[in-house]
């Protein structure tokens, strides 16, 4: 049996979305749009004029309210696109000065507008609105919407909507799909590793070398030219643009990008030259300046098919690329945070040319305006366009246009480990029109890489202070507001310069609480934790009784001023990123002792660098908490042994007299003897010092050294090099450790013993990590980095000289970890995160965000006896 036309199912439409931008649905009132919004969107996503009304007034039909509901909407808009969110205005938007609103608001934050339209028959619409009670008008509003939509469908394209889908009738409605579409920049699923590639300029000779320089395999078709070329271990190539103009063979160049990019070897971004080229070819009046009359002469003794394809490529470049991620975006003159993946015009002049004043300089060329100077994105940008002697880092941006056909060079960034290649130019090609040794970065921009403001810190005029969020590799960490602004203070005042601050040493959680009686802290308890984690072995550290330090040491001053601060060769600092020595001298003394164990241990050269950043102890306690115990430990031994004797002689007296105070006698014998045992506890780990004579520094972990970090080392790594620098002598002390497996009982309880002789003999505890490192996961991601189970005569001094009593230990033993093991593990990824970025090149106030993230966490309320 035929079907006849009037049977036939439309084909389902598909309407193409762009994730990011605005969707305006136009349709008289009953056309269905709140219902396919609801069908194809979130309902975060969208915004309806009736919801808008109601919030303003109470009342959805309360028509003289729609002035302030639209208000709210545009605000609403306007924050989501500004924030990069997909915006469904639910409307009838049949006017075109309603529409025209929106799309001004789209174009003001550089996404595209998208009208989808919901057209139904008249006499549906009015069936619909009769049928619902919160529907009051006549149908001859229904019949004035359908007169001023039917008016409007002419002019969408040229009110600035991207993309039309016109639905005629309820069967194409409600058949037809979105799909949500990644707008042309985002290429973020590509995850490299790149080679960038600077402005070509016709150099064919000098991009063959350098992508040999690179490792790429070039291949040629029958003529020899070079047609492609690959990379074996599979890294993509990315070219700022400029390809063309300027140089002897810019045809060459551009066969030999087109094949890279056409065979999966390559990307490309257009540069302003392409940008010209392209009007050229299509046959527009150019001025045929700044080569590219060469160019036109050297595509003219191509063929046909040639130009074409030229033209082709060219004009299908993107303008710019957000890449891994969206940790690196390529485009030719730069692009600001707030243009990253979007599309506009605005956006792409800006990718093609930068910002300029409008002024020349007088060399004739464009001022530009120093948008390098002021990023504070999270993603690198690198980009060409402006030749300069040098390509330097600057916040996190860096230009690779070292003017190759002006007789610089030509330079590849390797993306991620963001290592510069370059060669020399063959030879002068283009004078240039401005000297190359007076083009940016200038050494006053340069050194904006190394300042941080007070807006990095999530601190907006110094007085109000909405937290910091920092997103890390392992997950965001949020501070609060109160937090941020202590962190402030101390960070403002005190600390060592923020160059230094590489890295703050999270807070340990410790170990739970022990089951066993007459103890709060035991191994058992820890190696249960590791164990439940999936983690099978774990290294038990000796925990010296001293204070956290990290000690940066520079192997010379050209180390120092290239990393850290000119005219210092290291630092130590403390937890809170205090000067650990307040006198520069004793500072100096023990930077020198330091730096001359790792000269002599040979791990300058072993490291690969001209710098270290080492986490340990440096003891004695007393170097750095010295008013501490006299004031707060001190006193209290004093007080008891000044009061304890003479109140056992009254009971002495008392008991003489026949009184009965046998009882209170044994109280105070004890206190006497607990207090004597709490005085030893803070004796042990003080001593007098002279100078650095005496001090000593127990380091467990390589932190960073140049390019990179070793949280992903296996402990038994790290313990090797504090026992090579231990072996020097002098200032370095050794820390004792064993590995234990911790499915093993016998293993187990043979680390408990040594733990019961450490702290029999006066040690503090112990420190269990994984053996896996910093980085170490379990079953459910992230493990703790390390458990501190500290000894029961250690715990004196913490919780009190008499905490052993039954009756004490049994409420401190009902101690809630919770919050300490949370604190514990935010203060760890933001570590891990600092040195993540240090370790990138990452500029100063990227570094500094998690570090002063990890400060202001510190004074969050946790029982600081845990």
């Amino acid at each position: 049996m035929s079907t006849t036309e009037e049977d036939r199912t439309p084909e389902p439409r598909v309407l193409g979305v762009p994730r990011m931008g605005l969707v305006v649905l136009i349709g008289v009132s009953g056309s269905g749009k709140s219902t396919f919004a609801a069908e194809h969107f979130a309902p975060t996503q969208v915004i309806s004029s009736d919801h808008c009304r109601g919030m303003v007034s109470d009342d959805e039909n309360d028509q003289s309210a729609s002035a302030d509901a639209f208000a709210l909407l545009h605000t609403v808009v306007d924050i989501r696109l500004r924030r990069g969110l997909l915006t469904v205005v639910d409307a009838t938007n049949v006017q075109s000065r309603v529409r025209g609103e929106l799309v001004r608001i789209a174009k003001d934050n550089n996404v595209l507008s998208t009208a989808i339209v919901l057209d139904v028959p008249e006499a549906l619409a009015k069936e619909r609105n009769r049928g619902r009670p919160d529907r009051d008008f006549g149908d001859h509003v229904v019949r004035r919407q359908r007169r001023e939509l039917r008016q409007g469908l002419k002019r969408l394209s040229r009110e600035g909507f991207r993309r039309i889908h016109v639905l005629r009738g309820p069967e194409e409605i409600d058949g037809a799909t979105v799909e949500l579409e990644r707008a042309w920049p985002d290429r973020t699923e590509l995850t490299g590793p790149f080679d960038i590639v600077g402005d070509v300029h016709g150099c064919r000779e000098e991009l063959e070398e350098l992508l040999g320089v690179l490792g790429y395999e070039l291949s040629r078709d029958g003529e020899g030219r070079p047609v492609g070329a690959r990379h074996p271990d599979g890294r993509t190539a990315v070219f700022v643009g400029d390809l063309v103009d300027r140089g002897p063979d810019s045809p060459g160049v551009l066969r030999l990008v087109m094949g890279m990019v056409a065979d999966g070897d390559a990307l490309c971004v257009p540069g302003n030259h392409e940008n010209k080229l392209i009007r050229a070819l299509k046959g527009a009046k150019v001025q045929a300046t700044h080569g590219l009359a060469e160019t036109l002469e050297q595509l003219g003794r191509e063929s046909e098919e040639f130009r074409a394809r030229v033209l082709a490529f060219c004009d299908g470049l993107v303008s710019h690329l957000v890449l891994d991620g969206g940790r690196l975006v390529v485009a030719h003159a730069g692009l600001k945070e707030e243009y990253h993946g979007r599309a506009s015009g605005r956006v792409r002049s800006f990718a093609l040319y930068g910002e300029t004043t409008g002024e020349t300089d007088e060399y004739g060329l464009p001022v530009r305006l120093p948008w390098a100077r002021e990023y504070r994105g999270k993603a690198a940008v690198v980009y060409g366009h402006v030749p300069t002697v040098k390509a330097e880092w600057l916040n996190n941006t860096i230009c690779l246009d070292t003017g190759c056909v002006f007789g610089g060079k030509l330079t590849a960034l390797r993306h991620p480990e963001r290592e510069l290649v370059a060669v020399d130019a063959h030879r002068t090609w283009y004078e240039p029109v401005r000297p190359l040794s007076g083009t940016p970065p200038e050494d006053g921009e340069r050194r904006a890489d190394d300042t941080v403001d007070i807006t990095d810190v999530g601190v907006g005029d110094g007085v109000s202070a909405p937290g910091l969020y920092v997103e890390t590799a392992d997950g965001a960490v949020r501070t609060d507001s109160g937090s941020t602004l202590s962190a402030l203070e101390v960070m403002s005042r005190f600390a060592v310069d923020p160059r230094w601050l590489l890295y703050l040493p999270p807070t340990m959680a410790p170990a739970p609480t022990a089951a066993a009686p007459g103890l709060l802290e035991h191994p058992d308890e820890a190696f249960a934790y590791f164990r439940g984690a999936g983690t099978g072995e774990v290294v038990c550290q000796e925990k010296h009784m001293g204070s956290r330090a990290v000690a940066v040491l520079c192997r010379d001053g050209e180390a120092a001023e290239r990393r850290f601060v000119p005219g210092e060769l290291g630092t130590v600092y403390t937890r809170t990123g205090r000067p650990f020595f307040q006198d520069p001298a004793l500072r100096a003394e023990v930077v020198d002792q330091l730096r001359r164990a790792v000269t002599e241990a040979d791990l300058w050269d072993r490291l690969g660098t001209d710098w270290v950043a080492l986490d340990g102890e440096l003891l004695p306690w007393s170097a750095k908490a010295r008013p501490l115990i006299r004031e707060q430990y001190a006193s209290v031994g004093a007080a008891a042994r000044a009061s304890l004797p003479a109140a056992a002689a009254a009971l002495r007296a008392a008991a003489a007299r026949g009184v009965p105070v046998d009882g209170l006698a044994d109280k105070v014998a004890l206190r006497t003897e607990q207090t004597e045992a709490f005085s030893r506890v803070y004796r042990r780990y003080s001593w007098d010092t002279d100078g650095a004579a005496g001090l000593r520094y127990a380091p467990f972990a390589v932190l960073a050294s140049e390019g990179r970090e070793y949280t992903d080392a296996d402990h038994l790594w790290h313990m090797a090099i504090a026992e090579r620098l231990a072996e020097t002598g002098g200032l370095v002390q050794p820390t004792r450790y064993r590995v234990v497996d911790t499915t093993d009982p016998a293993a187990c309880g043979s680390a408990a013993d040594w733990w019961t002789d450490l702290v029999s003999a006066g040690g503090e505890g112990m420190v269990v990590k994984p053996v896996l490192g910093a980085r170490a996961e379990g079953r459910k991601g992230l493990v703790q980095p390390g458990l501190k189970v500290r000894g029961p005569e250690y715990l004196r001094i913490v919780y009190g000289a008499d905490y052993t009593d039954p009756e004490r230990l049994a409420v401190l033993k009902d101690r809630n970890l919770g919050r300490k093991n949370s604190l514990a593990m935010r203060e760890h990824k933001l570590g891990l995160e600092a040195l993540a970025r240090h370790a990138r090149r990452e500029p100063l106030w990227r570094v500094h965000e998690p570090v002063f993230a990890v400060l202001a966490l510190a004074s969050e309320p946790v029982d600081p006896r845990l």
